[in-house]
């Protein structure tokens, strides 16, 4: 008889990367919504065009821990209701398509960035970290959120393939997640990378301008 347990997991997963904390934040915080000004997207990134840090860092916590909860309960809680490594795929997946595609906020979500990063931050620590140095020193050197989170996005899958036998054993089911997440990741940037391309793209920091009265 098929268990219920993975999809009841999943669905889970899903209502709470459904969560879009992006505009909750700036509601709590008296702030503008995100999806009215710079890129629309109710993402950290652009809640830092707000012009307020604490909102920005505080959304990119919340986004990242909506991805990495799922996936950490089931290892930590799933193995007596049968809950393996393809739950831990399907709850970090569904967690991710829940920020992308919001069931409370209209199905108009962000792009998954910081939620990405938390479902592999609960795969593995040093997979996270991996791919959040990666994020790191692009936009260092760059300036570009987008261009951090294409190249995180492109690299998480080899990252996790790479370390197989050293920090971690390969399931091909968490394997497909993450390649998938970083597909519809690069998928929904495809707007920033003809700007990228144009040079028209906003750079980190750069603040929105205050619409008309």
């Amino acid at each position: 008889m098929l268990s219920l347990a993975p999809v009841a997991a999943a669905l889970l997963a899903y209502l709470i990367g459904s969560l879009s904390f992006a505009v909750l934040v700036s509601r709590a915080m008296g702030l503008r919504d995100p999806r009215t000004f710079g890129s629309k997207n109710p993402g950290a990134t652009n809640v830092l065009r707000s012009g307020s840090k604490a909102a920005a860092v505080v959304t990119l916590l919340l986004d990242a821990a909506k991805g990495w909860l799922p996936v950490a309960l089931v290892q930590w809680f799933g193995a007596p209701y049968g809950l393996g490594d393809g739950t831990v795929a399907l709850v970090g997946l569904a967690a991710f398509l829940g920020h992308l595609y919001p069931v409370f906020f209209g199905f108009a979500g962000g792009k998954g960035v910081a939620t990405a990063l938390g479902v592999l931050v609960g795969v593995h620590w040093a997979l996270g970290l991996a791919a959040a140095a990666t994020w790191v020193l692009i936009a260092f050197f760059f300036r570009y959120s987008s261009l951090a989170s294409l190249a995180a996005a492109v690299f998480a899958p080899m990252y996790y393939l790479f370390g197989n036998g050293v920090a971690w054993a390969v399931d091909a089911q968490v394997a497909v997640a993450i390649t998938a997440m970083a597909g519809l990741l690069m998928w929904r940037h495809a707007e920033n990378i003809s700007r990228l391309v144009k040079g028209t793209e906003s750079r980190l920091g750069q603040k929105s301008k205050p619409p008309k009265s």
